[in-house]
């Protein structure tokens, strides 16, 4: 049965208010959508013909401030999909306590069939077509999947052309040239960092010389494993979509990062052994990060693991039914919507700047993004021991309740 990530989140949602008591008109409130906005996009090809992709924009719940999400360009991309990880954003933003609310978008496209003129011109279409929706009082997207600084720019530059004034603060992720804030590309990864301390410390759990293994090495795994070698980890195992490799006594991120750089994935690299992907989750080790797509963490996987901590870098890498294995086994799991928040609280600052026309320096970017983590974790911690759930549990239960507490005192209009 093919998966279904809304009812998923339907089901976590539904948990939450369950747990927490909240209102149950405010609880049907969250179960739906506040608006999903369907657009074709049609694109000059560079041969002449136009072709059309389909397009969404999804605002879950923006009680709380402007709607904030990525928009991802994949070919698996869906009304369902990205329903699920606005309501997702609406969450994480509550865990992080930013004046946010959640919002998703993507188009279905392979970009790496797009030549860089058609990546551009797919991306102002899309961005002319959800128009109405945007704007830094009322949406601010950022960088998702298979896009990055340069398709913000784009972005941001047709929202400004479009309204006949700058609006930096109208995008977030965007190149420092045009308003971008340091330290917003490794983000997540320090946020994750921030949560593996903290967890690592809360379980009594040494630190230094522990073993982690990363699944993915792109835009959040790549930093990651320089920052965690850096913190005195051993990085015994990577994997990404060509291959994984793993050395009992650490991987050398420089070295690897070298390799892929050169050759496109971790593959093959020298130093390490070449390990099916499938056989790394049962590696002996402390931390598990899964820092790719979806659905990593399966229940067949949760079985296999050998490890004390999951902390989840990747959105939605542990399948519902994996939950109760992990639970089971004892297994502590710092959950996406808190693990991953480095991202998005960066944005809030890059907005922050943006509408304050004032750049902060970097080293004031990274000690407010790591007291907003820490505090995020803390709050989190408190609310698993406070119910006797789990992490995961605790932090769909805080966000509910944040919500729920504004939308209480907003009331229903008219």
């Amino acid at each position: 049965m093919p998966r279904d990530p809304w009812a998923e989140v339907l089901e976590r949602i539904d948990d939450a208010a369950k747990l927490t008591g909240v209102d149950p008109d405010i609880h049907r409130l969250l179960r739906h959508p506040k608006r999903v906005l369907e657009v074709s996009v049609p694109v000059r090809m560079d041969d002449g013909r136009v072709e059309v992709f389909l397009g969404w924009r999804v605002h879950h719940d923006t009680t709380r401030g402007p709607a904030k999400g990525g928009i991802r360009f994949h070919p698996d991309v869906d009304a369902n999909e990205v329903t699920a990880l606005a309501a997702n954003m609406t969450l994480k933003t509550a865990v992080a306590d930013l004046p946010f609310g959640g919002a998703k978008g993507g188009v279905r496209c392979d970009p790496r069939q797009l030549s860089l003129h058609e990546l551009e011109r797919l991306t102002r279409r899309y961005a002319w077509e959800i128009m109405p929706l945007l704007g830094p009082d009322k949406d601010v997207p950022a960088p998702d999947v298979n896009t990055d600084g340069r398709v913000m720019a784009w972005l941001m530059d047709t929202i400004s052309m479009a309204q006949g004034v700058d609006m930096p603060g109208a995008v977030t992720g965007k190149p420092l040239a045009i308003g971008g804030t340091r330290a917003h590309a490794g983000a997540t990864s320090s946020g994750v960092v921030v949560c593996t301390r903290a967890a690592f410390a809360a379980l009594d759990i040494p630190l230094v010389g522990s073993r982690a293994i990363i699944q993915g090495f792109g835009k959040v795994g790549g930093p990651l494993a320089f920052l965690l070698a850096s913190a005195g980890m051993r990085v015994v195992a990577v994997s990404d979509v060509g291959g994984a490799v793993a050395n009992a006594g650490g991987l050398d991120p420089f070295a690897l990062s070298d390799h892929v750089d050169a050759t496109g994935s971790v593959a093959g690299f020298a130093g390490g052994e070449a390990i099916d992907e499938a056989d790394m989750w049962g590696l002996e080790c402390e931390l598990v990060v899964p820092a790719a797509l979806a659905d990593a963490i399966t229940p067949e996987v949760a079985e296999r693991l050998q490890t004390k901590l999951i902390v989840e870098a990747a959105n939605g890498p542990t399948t519902t039914d994996a939950d109760p294995v992990l639970e089971r086994r004892s297994i502590t799991v710092v959950p996406d919507i808190l693990a991953n928040g480095g991202g998005v609280t960066a944005s809030y600052f890059e907005w922050a700047q943006s509408r304050q026309g004032y750049a902060w320096d970097e080293e004031t970017v990274a000690l407010r993004l790591r007291r907003r983590m820490e505090e995020a974790f803390t709050a989190v911690w408190a609310k698993s021991d406070a119910l006797s759930v789990s992490l995961r549990r605790a932090a769909f239960g805080l966000a509910i309740e944040r919500v729920a507490e504004a939308i209480a005192a907003r009331g229903l209009f008219p």
